[in-house]
């Protein structure tokens, strides 16, 4: 289940971070951020009427016009659907697969709002979070492990400034890939003060 606003990390019980930091590498940590998605959309038929075994068909719909649904129910259709060129998940793709491509172009289309007692902004950069966490192909390595790190804490409900963040990412870019992996278990250990 997706945390609340405000709800303390939680040590992932097979990775050295807390929960959700560890995807897509760690399968607890995988299986929460799909979660995050699989519930709305269990969420969204219900609300709509539909049986779970219409998802095929909804899907479809769904990605045809991504502007009129929530960002999760339209990530949730298209990993319901198969990608013509690859035959993965619509979206999630290697880089440079044509259909990925432009479905994963397609999905910022969709509705995102802000949860009750969040900073403006804060659903769009979960969002984006979660996005490159379940496609970090094309996507460098300390860019994926900079949103891993950001996304327990997004979750949570906070939201960098413009500044903090510029200032995190710009000390991430002098640190080593070992440097930065060695964040996540301090981030549990003091979530205001983790980037030296």
């Amino acid at each position: 289940m997706r945390p609340g606003v405000g709800a303390p990390l939680r040590a992932c019980a097979e990775c050295p971070g807390p929960e959700y930091s560890g995807a897509p590498d760690c399968a607890r940590c995988r299986g929460l951020v799909d979660a995050i998605l699989e519930e709305e959309w269990a969420a969204f038929l219900a609300r709509e009427g539909f049986a779970p075994e219409d998802g095929a068909e909804v899907a479809a719909l769904v990605v045809e016009e991504p502007d009129r649904y929530d960002w999760r129910v339209v990530d949730a259709a298209m990993d319901r659907l198969v990608c013509p060129e690859c035959g993965g998940p619509l979206s999630r793709g290697p880089a440079g697969c044509g259909p990925c491509d432009l479905a994963n172009g397609f999905r910022y289309a969709a509705i995102e709002v802000d949860r009750p007692g969040v900073p403006p902004g804060n659903e769009h950069a979960v969002r984006v979070n979660v996005s490159v966490v379940r496609r970090p192909d094309g996507i460098s390595v300390r860019e994926v492990l900079a949103r891993r790190l950001m996304l327990p804490l997004l979750l949570q409900g906070q939201l960098a400034t413009t500044g903090q963040a510029q200032a995190d990412k710009a000390k991430m870019n002098r640190m080593g890939i070992a440097e930065i992996e060695a964040l996540f278990p301090r981030l549990l250990a003091s979530p205001t003060d983790w980037v030296p």
